[in-house]
C-alpha cells in the first residue's frame, strides 16, 4: 500500500501521506495487543515524531528545490551539507512555473538542447573611402608614435615577457570573476563556451540578466551547463548599463571582467589580461579589447561630436576593422567599450560622483573617475592578429547584428554632452595629453559674489593682446553656470559649446546633500588638478576670503603641478588695482608669490611722525600677501613711542620689536634694520617722518615682477627700487631743481628711470646688493669719516660724515649700479619725506639748509598705472639710465665711470670691476664689464 504521488501535489504532501499510511495504516492492520496505556503513550510519541519530521521534511525539501542553487548558497550549515547528500537520492519534485497558468513539469536540458546562436551571414564591413582610411590610419600612428616616445608602448609578446604577480601556472594563480551582461543578444552559450575552455580557469562566471525578455531561456541555458561556479542573477527590474557595475562591487576576487553580450573572448583572453594586469606598469589600469579616442580640437577651436563623419578630429574606434586599423601594440585610450579586465578594488571609483546619466555612458564614466581618482589608465590589448584565441572580440561582426543604441541622435548627443563635460572638469584625453595648452591665469569662483569680484581682472587678462584666460566656477547650487554667464556679460551658450572658455566642475554631483567638506575638497583638488595639468596656467587667480575648504583644495592643486602654477588670493577691493597684471609677461607671472617685502621702521622720538607712518601703512593695498613689520629703536627710544610700538597691531604678517642697548647713531640704526633671510626676501627702509602712499606695494610688486622676477629680462644692475621722486639734485652743491617729467618728455613724460642715486626716503633694497654693501661697508667703514678713500670727482658725498647713504653711493658708483625710480606729473610718488627734525634734519652740525617744498611730493592716490607708457612697465632695454649727477648714460657707461675711479676694496684695472659672492657680499675677484 502507498499514496500514488500525483504530478500537482506538493512535495510535502506526497511525504507527509507516506507517513499517515505507516502510523495509520501499517499500525491498526497489526496483529498485536497493545494495553490502553501503552497504547496512548506510543500514539502520543509517533505524533510527536511524525510533527518533528513533517518540519525537517518541508525544511529538506526547500534546499532541494530547484530554484535554490545551493552552488551560490554559504557552505556552513548542517542543513546544507545534509540537502547536498539527499538530493542525489531523493526525486526531484516538479515546482509550479509562475508565468503560466497551467502547471508545467521542468526538465533538465543540455547545452544542446537550449543553446542559440547568432547567425552571421555577412562579411566584416570595409570602407573604401580613401580619405578616411588616410585620415584615420595617420591620426592612429600619431597617437601610437606619441605614445611610443612618452609612456612605451609593446606588443603582445613584449608585454607577455614582462615580470607579472600573476601566472597560470602558479604559484600565483588569479581569481577572475567574470560578469556576462545579457538582454537580447544569442551569444551566452558561445560566451560560456569560450570562458570553460580558457587557459587560465574562471573563479566565478555571473550571468547577469536586468529586466530582459529573454530571462527564461538564459535562466535555462546557465541551468544546463550545470556547473558549480556559473550562477544566473536576474532582475524584472532593468539596472541598465551600471547594474553589473554594481554587481562588481560583491565579488572577492582579484579581478573583474565584464563583458557585453556582443564579446566572445578567445581561450588565451584570461591569461594574458591576468598577466598585463599583474606587472608594475599596468596593474593601476583598466583593460580591454575595444575602445575609442575622444574627439581632437579643430582649426576653429572647437571640438566636434565623437560621431562626426568623414573628420579626423571626431577621433578613434579602435581597433577599426573598417579602416583596417588592427592594435598591434598596447595603446591608451579615453575609454572603453564592451569589455573591462581591471582589479576588483577599482570597480568602487566608478560610484565617486553622481554619473551624467545612469542611461548610457558608464563606459566613459569609468575610465573618467578612474584616473580623476586613482590616476589610472585604460589601455586597449594587443592582439596577436594570426590567433584569435588572442582577442578579446574574436567575432567583431557582432555588433553589426543587433542596433545599439550609440548610433541615434538623442544617445550621441548626451554622450557628445558626458565627453565634453568630463574633458571641462579635468579629464586628460588623448588629445590634451599630445597638445598641453598654456594659458596666463585660471580664475576660480565658488560663488556667483566671487564671479562678479573677479570679472573685471578676468576681462582685463582676456582683452590683453597675447594673453589667455578662463574661468572655472563650481556649478551647481554654489554658482550656476549659466548665471555666471549673466554676471560676466557672455551669452548663456558658453555653459553647452564645446569650446574652452568657462569651465563648469559641478559641484554638486559629488557632494550631493552632505554637510561635510570632504567632497567638497575632493572634487576640487580632483578637477583643478586635472585643468593645470592640461591648461598650465601661470596662474590660479581667486578671492581670499574664499571658503577655506575649497582654498585648500586650490592650493594642493596649484602645489602639485609641475609647472609651479602660483595660487593668488585676492582681497576684494585690490582686483580693480592690480589689472596691470595681464601686461607682465607670462613668464613673471609664476614668480607672484616668491618675493618677500618686509617693513622695517627706524624709530626713536617722534611718536607723532610714527603715527602718521603707521596710519599711512594701514591704508595700502597688499594684495594679500604676507608683509612682515620690524620696529627698530634706538636706546634713548621715549616712553610715547615704546608704548604706540608695544601697541600697534599690524594684520598683514608677523611684528617685530628691535632695541638697542647702547645708542647707535642713525648709521647703525638703518643699516643694521634688516638683513635678508634668502635671495627672495627684499627690504623697504623707512624712516619715521616718512609717509607712504596706498598704491607704494603695488608699485615694488610690479616693478619687482617687471624687472627682477622676469627670467627673460637681465638687469643685474638694479639694486634698489625707489618710491620717491627727487625734485633736486641731491649730490651736487648747488643742488639745482630737476623736473624728471620734463626732463623724459620726449621718451615719454611718465617713463620709469635708472638712476645711480640710492633713495633714503623710502626703498626696497634687494637681497644680494644689501649683502654686498654690508661687505662693503664693513671694509670701508671708520669712525673719522675724513679717512674714506672714496673720492667720487665733484659730488657733494665726499663731505659727509655718519651716512649710512655716503657708503652705499660710493659701492653703486664703484660697481654701476642703479636704483629704478617712478616718475608721475608733479612728482607725486610712493613715499614722502616730510622733513621733521631729526639726527640729520635741524642737526646742530648740518650746515644746510632745507626747503621743505624741495623734499615733500605729493603721494599717487590714483591708479598708477594708467599713467604709464602704454599703460604698462617699459621693457627694461628701454628705461633711460642717469648717472649720479642726472646725466643720461648707458649703464655700460656707469660701469666705465666706476672702473676708472679704481677705488674699491680690490684694485683693478680700468677695465674691470669687482665681483662678490652674493652669498656672502665678499669681494671675490677682478673682471671684465
Amino acid at each position: 500500500m502507498g499514496l500514488i504521488r500525483t504530478p500537482s501535489m506538493r512535495s510535502g504532501d506526497y511525504l507527509e501521506g507516506m507517513m499517515n499510511d505507516y502510523v495509520g495504516g501499517k499500525a491498526n492492520n497489526s496483529k498485536m495487543r497493545v494495553p490502553p496505556k501503552s497504547s496512548a503513550r506510543l500514539v502520543a510519541g509517533l505524533t510527536f515524531l511524525q510533527f518533528a519530521f513533517a518540519m525537517y521534511a518541508t525544511f529538506l525539501l526547500y534546499y532541494m528545490s530547484p530554484s535554490v542553487d545551493l552552488r551560490t548558497k554559504p557552505d556552513f550549515t548542517w542543513a546544507t551539507r545534509i540537502a547536498h547528500q539527499w538530493k542525489h537520492f531523493i526525486a526531484q519534485p516538479h515546482v509550479l512555473s509562475t508565468i503560466q497558468e497551467n502547471a508545467l513539469v521542468i526538465k533538465s536540458y543540455s547545452p544542446q538542447e537550449v543553446c542559440e546562436y547568432e547567425k552571421i551571414e555577412f562579411s566584416q564591413k570595409k570602407s573604401n573611402d580613401e580619405l578616411m582610411i588616410r585620415l584615420k590610419t595617420g591620426l592612429y600612428n600619431e597617437v601610437l608614435d606619441f605614445q611610443q616616445k612618452n609612456l612605451g608602448t609593446e606588443t603582445l609578446p613584449e608585454l607577455l615577457n614582462m615580470k607579472s604577480r600573476w601566472s597560470a601556472r602558479g604559484p600565483n594563480v588569479p581569481k577572475i570573476t567574470v560578469i556576462l551582461n545579457h538582454f537580447k543578444r544569442k551569444t551566452l552559450c558561445a560566451q560560456l563556451d569560450s570562458l570553460l575552455n580558457q587557459t587560465l580557469p574562471f573563479h566565478h562566471v555571473w550571468v547577469i540578466s536586468f529586466g530582459s525578455p529573454n530571462e527564461l531561456s538564459l535562466k535555462r541555458i546557465v541551468d544546463s551547463y550545470n556547473h558549480s561556479r556559473i550562477s544566473f542573477i536576474s532582475s524584472s527590474y532593468d539596472f541598465k548599463y551600471y547594474g553589473r557595475f554594481q554587481m562588481a562591487l560583491q565579488t572577492e576576487a582579484d579581478f573583474v571582467y565584464i563583458l557585453d553580450d556582443d564579446m566572445i573572448p578567445g581561450m588565451k583572453m584570461l591569461e594574458i589580461l591576468a598577466h598585463v594586469g599583474g606587472t608594475e606598469k599596468y596593474r593601476n589600469s583598466v583593460l580591454g579589447s575595444i575602445g575609442r579616442i575622444l574627439p581632437f580640437r579643430q582649426k576653429d577651436f572647437t571640438f566636434p561630436s565623437y560621431r562626426k563623419f568623414r573628420s579626423k578630429e571626431a577621433g578613434l574606434y579602435l581597433p577599426d576593422p573598417a579602416y583596417d586599423i588592427t592594435v598591434k601594440r598596447i595603446v591608451q585610450v579615453d575609454f572603453l567599450s564592451s569589455s573591462w579586465f581591471l582589479s576588483a578594488d577599482l570597480v568602487k571609483t566608478l560610484f565617486i560622483e553622481t554619473p551624467f546619466t545612469f542611461m548610457t555612458g558608464e563606459d566613459l564614466h569609468l575610465s573618467y573617475q578612474l584616473q580623476k581618482y586613482r590616476n589610472a589608465g585604460s589601455f586597449v590589448l594587443p592582439v596577436d592578429p594570426n590567433d584569435k584565441e588572442t582577442w578579446g572580440d574574436s567575432e567583431h561582426r557582432l555588433a553589426y547584428v543587433s542596433e545599439t543604441t550609440v548610433i541615434f541622435k538623442d544617445i550621441v548627443q548626451v554622450r557628445d554632452d558626458q565627453w565634453w563635460k568630463a574633458l571641462t572638469t579635468g579629464y586628460i584625453t588623448q588629445w590634451a595629453s599630445m597638445h598641453p595648452q598654456k594659458i596666463d591665469a585660471l580664475f576660480y569662483a565658488h560663488s556667483l559674489s566671487e564671479v562678479k569680484a573677479l570679472a573685471p581682472l578676468l576681462e582685463k587678462f582676456r582683452t590683453t593682446p597675447g594673453r589667455k584666460a578662463y574661468i572655472v566656477v563650481s556649478g551647481g547650487h554654489y554658482c550656476p553656470c549659466e548665471q555666471a554667464a549673466i554676471a560676466l556679460k557672455w551669452p548663456q551658450i558658453v555653459c553647452k559649446e564645446r569650446r574652452f572658455k568657462i569651465f563648469d566642475l559641478e559641484i554638486g554631483a559629488i557632494s550631493g546633500g552632505s554637510k561635510s567638506d570632504v567632497p567638497i575638497v575632493q572634487a576640487v583638488y580632483s578637477s583643478m588638478r586635472g585643468l593645470l595639468k592640461m591648461h598650465n596656467p601661470s596662474l590660479i587667480i581667486t578671492v581670499n576670503d574664499i571658503d577655506a575648504s575649497v582654498k585648500s583644495a586650490l592650493k594642493m592643486a596649484a602645489e602639485s603641478s609641475v609647472n609651479h602654477t602660483a595660487l593668488v588670493l585676492l582681497p576684494r577691493p585690490s582686483i580693480q588695482k592690480v589689472l596691470w597684471m595681464a601686461n607682465l609677461r607670462p613668464a613673471a607671472l609664476p614668480n607672484w608669490n616668491r618675493m618677500r617685502v618686509s617693513v622695517n621702521i627706524i624709530t626713536q622720538n617722534r611718536v607723532t611722525s610714527l603715527q602718521r607712518l603707521l596710519k599711512s601703512l594701514e591704508n595700502a593695498y597688499y594684495l594679500g600677501d604676507e608683509v612682515p613689520l620690524s620696529f627698530n629703536m634706538d636706546s634713548k627710544v621715549d616712553e610715547a613711542t615704546l608704548k604706540l610700538v608695544g601697541s600697534f597691531q599690524w594684520p598683514h604678517g608677523p611684528k617685530t620689536i628691535r632695541r638697542r642697548i647702547i645708542q647707535g647713531g642713525l648709521i647703525r640704526a638703518v643699516s643694521e634694520s634688516w638683513y635678508p633671510a634668502s635671495d627672495d626676501d627684499f627690504g623697504l627702509l623707512l624712516e619715521d617722518d616718512i609717509e607712504v602712499s596706498p598704491y607704494y606695494y603695488l608699485w615694488i610688486k610690479y616693478a619687482l615682477l617687471a624687472y627682477h622676477y622676469d627670467p627673460q629680462v637681465s638687469l643685474p644692475e638694479l639694486s634698489s627700487i625707489s618710491l620717491y621722486t627727487p625734485r633736486i639734485v641731491e649730490v651736487v652743491k648747488e643742488r639745482p631743481k630737476w623736473n624728471p617729467t620734463e626732463f623724459f618728455k620726449k621718451i615719454h613724460p611718465n617713463t620709469p628711470y635708472l638712476h645711480q642715486l640710492p633713495c633714503s626716503w623710502g626703498a626696497v633694497f634687494f637681497p644680494k646688493q644689501w649683502r654686498e654693501f654690508y661687505a662693503y661697508m664693513g671694509a670701508r667703514f671708520t669712525e673719522d669719516a675724513k679717512q674714506n678713500p672714496v673720492q667720487i670727482p665733484k659730488s657733494r658725498t665726499n663731505g659727509w660724515q655718519a651716512s649710512w647713504k655716503k657708503f652705499l653711493i660710493d659701492m653703486m658708483y664703484l660697481r654701476g649700479y642703479v636704483s629704478l625710480y617712478p616718475n608721475f606729473p608733479n612728482q607725486a610718488s610712493f613715499s614722502t619725506n616730510h622733513m621733521e627734525p631729526g639726527a640729520h634734519i635741524s642737526a646742530k652740525d648740518n650746515v644746510v639748509k632745507h626747503d621743505k617744498s624741495d623734499f615733500e611730493v605729493p603721494l599717487m592716490k590714483d591708479d598708477f598705472s594708467m599713467m604709464l607708457p602704454a599703460m604698462k612697465m617699459p621693457p627694461a632695454s628701454k628705461l633711460p639710465a642717469l648717472n649720479l649727477f642726472n646725466q643720461p648714460i648707458s649703464l655700460k657707461g656707469l660701469k666705465a665711470a666706476g672702473a676708472k675711479l679704481g677705488q674699491d676694496v680690490i684694485t683693478c684695472n680700468g677695465s674691470e670691476l669687482v665681483i662678490v659672492d652674493h652669498h656672502t657680499g665678499l669681494p671675490k675677484n677682478c673682471t671684465r664689464f
